[in-house]
């Protein structure tokens, strides 16, 4: 299997955006987003990449669509 690309949290919004999620709630550093029975929580830090664990599951839901 292939690595997960490296991702921000604002190029994993970029693409959840695209894919048709839209922002559910804030809360704090997190941001959660929607679309049908699917949610994605994504952490914004500044200056840290995502998890790849958290990459995964982010890319797993944009394909699900």
């Amino acid at each position: 299997m292939p690595k997960a690309p490296r991702l921000t949290p604002a190029d994993a919004e970029r693409l959840l955006l695209d894919a048709g999620f839209t922002l559910l709630r804030t809360r704090g550093s997190h941001r959660v987003y929607g679309k049908g029975t699917q949610r994605c929580v994504v952490p914004f830090h500044a200056g840290k990449d995502l998890h790849p664990k958290l990459v995964k599951q982010i890319l797993q839901a944009v394909e699900h669509e």
